[in-house]
C-alpha cells in the first residue's frame, strides 16, 4: 500500500497572503486609490512563482508589502511565518528591484562589500561571496570599474549579485530581464532556474510573458489590484480543446494528409493546419551564437535563391 501524502506544514509555505489590501488616501483621509484589494496568496518553497500584470495592477504595491516598506490597510501577509512588519525575516531575503539603488562611485567588489556588511558578514565571507558572484554575473573583467561607467544591463548584473550577497532563500526580483540584451536574458533566466534548483524559492514580476513562462512553476495575474487568475503555467496555457501531434522521420505527402484528415474527422474533430513545427526566436539566436562560436570566421551568405 502506498505512503499517505505527507500533509503541508508552515514550513513549506514561504510567503502568504489572507485578505491584504492597500489604499492610498489623500491629505484629506479620503480613498484615492485601490491599489490591491483582498489579495489571498501562498508561495511554497523551492518554486518559481510570477506576478504578472499591466502597470498599476498592485504587483509593485505586493512586494514593498511582503518587504515591510509598506503598510497594509488591512489583511496581513506573513514571511518566513512572520509578519512582513519585522525585519528579521529581510536576512533570508534578497531583493533586486527594477531600478537598482547602488552608489555608483562605487566599483562592484566595493559594492558587495558594502553590502555585506549591512548582513554583518565577516570579512572573509565578504571576499569569498564578492568574488563568487561576480564571477557569476559575469563580471570579472569589469569589478575595479565604477558602476557609474556600467551599462543598464551591467549594472542589472550587480544588482543581482548584490541580492544574492546574504546567500537568501527567497530571491524577489522585479523585472530581472530589463536592459539586458538576449544572451543576457537567456543567462538571467538559466540562472533563475539554478537558484530555484539549489533549493530557493524565487518571486519574480515581468512585463515580459516569454520569460515569465519560460522559467515559472505557477503565475498569478493581477489586474487593478484584484486576483484575476492563479495556477501552474502549464495548465493555465494548455488549450484543452486541440490536439497537437508530432512526429519524426516523416514526410507531409497528400496522402498522410487524407489519412489524418479521416481519422481526425471520425473522432468528431476537424482539422485546423497542418505543417512543421517551428522553433522559436529565442532559441534560433541562442544556437546561431553557440555556431558562431564554435566556427570563428563564419559569416552568412546570402543564396541565389530569391527569398
Amino acid at each position: 500500500m502506498a505512503e499517505p501524502t505527507p500533509a503541508k506544514t508552515k514550513n513549506d509555505i514561504v510567503v502568504e497572503t489572507r485578505n491584504l489590501t492597500k489604499i492610498y488616501r489623500d491629505f484629506w483621509g479620503r480613498k484615492k486609490a485601490v491599489a490591491l484589494n483582498a489579495l489571498d496568496l501562498t508561495i511554497k518553497r523551492g518554486e518559481i512563482f510570477g506576478l504578472l500584470g499591466p502597470n498599476g495592477s498592485g504587483k509593485t504595491t505586493t512586494i514593498k508589502l511582503l518587504l515591510g516598506l509598506l503598510f497594509p490597510t488591512s489583511g496581513e501577509a506573513k514571511v518566513f511565518d512572520r509578519p512582513a512588519a519585522d525585519v528579521r525575516k529581510n536576512e533570508k531575503i534578497g531583493y533586486l528591484p527594477e531600478e537598482s539603488y547602488l552608489y555608483r562611485f562605487l566599483n562592484a567588489e566595493e559594492t558587495l562589500d558594502f553590502y555585506g556588511r549591512l548582513f554583518d558578514m565577516p570579512g572573509e565571507v565578504r571576499r569569498e561571496r564578492s568574488e563568487k558572484l561576480i564571477k557569476l554575473v559575469g563580471l570579472e573583467h569589469a569589478k575595479k570599474r565604477t558602476l557609474r561607467e556600467y551599462s543598464k544591463g551591467m549594472r542589472q548584473r550587480i544588482g543581482l549579485a548584490q541580492a544574492l550577497i546574504n546567500d537568501p532563500e527567497l530571491v524577489i526580483l522585479d523585472e530581472p530581464t530589463s536592459g539586458l540584451d538576449p544572451l543576457g536574458t537567456i543567462w538571467m533566466k538559466e540562472l533563475i532556474v539554478k537558484l530555484r534548483d539549489e533549493g530557493k524559492t524565487v518571486l519574480m514580476c515581468s512585463h515580459r510573458l516569454d520569460d515569465v513562462q519560460d522559467v515559472c512553476d505557477r503565475i498569478a495575474i493581477l489586474f487593478n489590484g484584484d486576483l484575476q487568475e492563479l495556477g501552474e503555467v502549464n495548465r493555465l496555457v494548455e488549450d484543452a480543446r486541440r490536439v497537437e501531434l508530432k512526429a519524426t522521420n516523416l514526410q507531409l505527402t497528400e496522402a498522410l494528409k487524407a489519412d489524418l484528415k479521416a481519422v481526425i474527422e471520425k473522432h468528431g474533430g476537424s482539422l485546423e493546419t497542418f505543417g512543421h513545427p517551428t522553433t522559436t526566436l529565442e532559441d534560433l539566436f541562442k544556437r546561431v551564437v553557440e555556431e558562431s562560436k564554435a566556427r570563428p570566421g563564419r559569416r552568412y551568405l546570402p543564396s541565389n535563391t530569391n527569398n
